[in-house]
């Protein structure tokens, strides 16, 4: 009689598909604005690197504030949390749209190189940010912990699904915003924000209900965590070299990584085209995700992790270096392509997309599995919770070093057009893809020495 009340194991529970339900709806409202985050703040006049910067650490707290909101969520439960997060998201993305909606600000099309926005900006701006950033860092660890609790012995097939809806979400957040901002203006994306939190919200007040972990009994349980035990993990996980040398030159992909969000916007806006359709552009990477990641996983899951980390950062490397093409052919970066309606500058960011998810698929999972290897026997768990911290350093770098790389280096000597757009010269131009490029190469160069340093120094 008490197996019979035990969760089945051949279908997934239902908090396990109101999670991923939720999971959609919070990556829409997430990728809804993500793609124009710096140029809707270049716009209010925050000039060339507060954009950047402010965009660095949003990405920087949702990967770093987990490792304590995860706490939170274990100590008041996962229903709770999320409510309590979905409530912060969508105040948050409206406090991002407020400036403009009932603060009487205008977005200016024409992007000033100064600060000319005063604190009746930046004071919701900030704010917005930081509310986002504890939001968007507490539904990490509810989610991801009921998938976990919820799949038993199909968690392999479970993260699949996790992985396949998040991406989803992606293209379903971007999609939406694209239609709303061109109806009315770039504002609006925050509403399409607020809007699929609020359905978020709804569905876990509704729907979710606490997981029930398959085949775990009460004495089972692990205890929970304070923040104060927490704190000291972190020191014990930060003492590791092995580790944190792994985190520092794992940081170079994620640097990379994070300027799709940085000079890939301005350069579309600033250099290729005065209204790019960056959410379009940027979707290449949830397509490449959801139609490669089966080919990819069967093909060279059977790489060595280290070895599948490097391709990726090399990957990733070739994807800066490929706009080097348009730069020298006839017409250069906004010559017309397909049917006279793309630029091929356009076009090729598109590829770099791509091509950075392709790198994505061979480093993102593989370095969970590495680091794994890495902890000290029996502390797996605990080094695989600070697995995010590389995402949290490359993107607290790479929003001030994407602003530097754009405005100093390829903007460097530019002359600006009539129509509002920038004329770059060819070689600073090139210069700033190349500098992008060799942090890819030398993270990957570094990665390899890192691991031929690690081979000759066995835990």
């Amino acid at each position: 009689m008490e197996n019979s009340k035990q969760p089945r194991n051949d279908r997934f529970p239902r908090s396990f598909w109101t999670a991923n339900l939720t999971e959609l709806f919070e990556r829409s409202a997430y990728y809804a604005m993500a793609s124009f985050v710096v140029l809707y703040l270049g716009q209010l006049g925050l000039g060339d690197y507060w954009p950047s910067n402010l965009n660095g650490i949003l990405w920087a707290l949702v990967f770093f504030l987990p490792i304590l909101s995860g706490s939170i969520a274990d100590q008041i439960g996962y229903k709770k949390s999320l409510l309590i997060a979905f409530g912060f998201l969508a105040a948050g993305y409206f406090i991002m749209g407020y400036p403009v909606w009932f603060g009487g600000h205008v977005l200016n099309q024409d992007i000033g190189h100064g600060m000319t926005a005063g604190i009746g900006v930046l004071l919701p701006i900030v704010s917005a940010i930081i509310i986002i950033g504890i939001g968007g860092s507490i539904i990490k660890p509810c989610i991801a912990g009921t998938v976990q609790k919820t799949a038993g012995s199909r968690a392999t097939l479970g993260f699949g699904i996790f992985y396949m809806i998040i991406n989803i979400g992606s293209l379903l957040g971007r999609g939406v915003s694209y239609v709303i901002r061109k109806e009315f203006d770039l504002s609006y994306i925050f509403a399409v924000s607020v809007f699929f939190s609020i359905i978020a919200f709804l569905a876990v007040l509704l729907f979710y209900s606490e997981p029930v972990e398959l085949g775990q009994s009460e004495e089972d349980k692990k205890p929970k965590k304070s923040i104060w035990k927490i704190l000291a993990d972190m020191v014990l996980v930060l003492r590791n070299l092995r580790f944190t040398l792994f985190m520092i030159v794992s940081s170079g992909f994620f640097i990379v990584y994070s300027q799709v969000y940085n000079v890939l916007p301005l350069y579309l806006q600033r250099v290729v085209e005065l209204d790019p359709a960056v959410d379009l552009v940027t979707m290449a990477n949830p397509f490449v995700i959801v139609f490669f990641q089966l080919l990819i996983t069967k093909k060279f899951g059977k790489m060595k992790p280290i070895k599948s980390i490097i391709v990726g950062i090399v990957i990733i490397g070739i994807s800066m270096m490929i706009n080097l093409i348009p730069i020298f052919m006839d017409g250069g970066v906004r010559s017309l392509t397909i049917g006279d309606a793309i630029p091929l500058g356009t076009l090729f960011i598109t590829l770099t997309v791509g091509l950075i998810a392709f790198g994505e698929l061979f480093t993102s999972a593989r370095t969970y599995e590495y680091v794994g290897a890495l902890a000290p026997k029996g502390q797996e768990g605990l080094f695989l919770g600070y697995a995010n911290l590389p995402l949290a350093i490359g993107a607290i770098i790479g929003g001030p070093a994407g602003a530097f790389i754009f405005h100093e280096v390829m903007c460097k000597n530019a002359i600006e057009l009539e129509s509002g757009l920038l004329e770059l010269n060819p070689f600073w131009n090139s210069m700033g893809w190349i500098i992008l490029m060799g942090i890819g190469f030398v993270s990957a160069f570094s990665m390899w020495l890192y691991n031929r340093w690690l081979q000759k120094r066995p835990q």
